[in-house]
């Protein structure tokens, strides 16, 4: 596996040697302080060049940077919606185990990516024209706290979806009670990072799908939460609802005590009792009640 100086000096030297690519910058993980180092970390790379249409158009330009296992180009894909505009990425993941996320950026929206992103850092500036980036940092990832709204939605979508988890278990439909589970559990993940933040005065990130999360739970918590992952049987999606009820309540009635939120009861209680009685539910029913 090529080390990081080789993978950062192969990643400068083709832009040196390249007058198209007249900047370069870096974020994500490598340059965030807070990111635990590893093997797996990608280089995400941006080079700010002139003639998109050229780098386009010669898709064999990127060999360059070594052997494939395998690429995606998620501009030219139609699966999947483009989100960069005039942007085009390279996602290329190497033989050698190293992996580049490389962007192009026309140089006229140079200014915006400087401003889009604290964990940026300039690594090449040929024209010396982009303005000075400070010391990179997480913050624009920090836990926000929550509005008395937000905290209402996130309590009702947590309980109405639970019902929709009931119904694909009794329907014995265990792909749709699994898809529903999973926006539950959503929702408690949200819950437990605004307690997180309310615990942290909002100062830390719990990182992309709060992979971050164990640093900041308690044992008990992180257990429970691990109790919400179902082994895929029916019974074991119905304990992994019921787990997460029981955090999530537990979760949400600190959030709200300690923002002076008013923590819905009467719905919890009232699905509560509908999930309880869904369960015991014979098969054969024709009327719920």
């Amino acid at each position: 596996m090529r080390s990081e100086k080789e993978m950062m000096d192969l990643i400068l030297n083709v832009s040196k040697d390249d007058d198209r690519i007249r900047a370069v910058g870096m974020n994500g993980s490598r340059t965030n302080a807070n990111a635990p180092i590893d093997p797996f970390q990608d280089y995400d790379i941006v080079y700010i060049v002139t003639d998109m249409p050229s780098f386009i158009n010669d898709p064999n330009w990127i060999d360059v940077f070594g052997e494939r296992i395998i690429m995606q180009t998620p501009e030219d894909m139609a699966m999947f919606q483009s989100e960069l505009g005039n942007r085009y990425s390279y996602l290329m993941l190497f033989k050698d185990g190293n992996r580049i996320d490389l962007t192009l950026v026309p140089v006229e929206e140079m200014d915006n990516y400087c401003t889009e992103d604290k964990l940026t850092v300039i690594l090449l500036d040929k024209d010396h024209v982009l303005p000075y980036m400070p010391f990179p940092t997480d913050e624009d990832y920090w836990v926000k706290p929550p509005s008395a709204t937000f905290f209402t939605d996130c309590c009702n979508e947590f309980w109405w979806v639970s019902t929709y988890v009931a119904k694909g278990l009794w329907r014995r439909e265990i792909l749709y009670a699994h898809e529903h589970l999973n926006i539950v559990r959503n929702m408690l993940i949200k819950m437990l990072e605004w307690q997180v933040g309310i615990e942290t005065n909002y100062s830390v990130s719990i990182g992309k799908s709060g992979k971050y999360l164990e640093r900041f739970l308690s044992e008990e918590y992180w257990y429970k939460l691990l109790q919400t992952y179902s082994d895929g049987s029916y019974e074991g999606v119905w304990k992994s609802l019921f787990a997460m009820s029981e955090l999530f309540r537990k979760t949400a009635s600190t959030v709200a005590n300690t923002l002076d939120f008013e923590y819905p009861l009467d719905e919890e209680q009232g699905v509560m009792h509908y999930l309880e009685h869904v369960r015991r539910l014979p098969s054969d029913v024709v009327e719920i009640y």
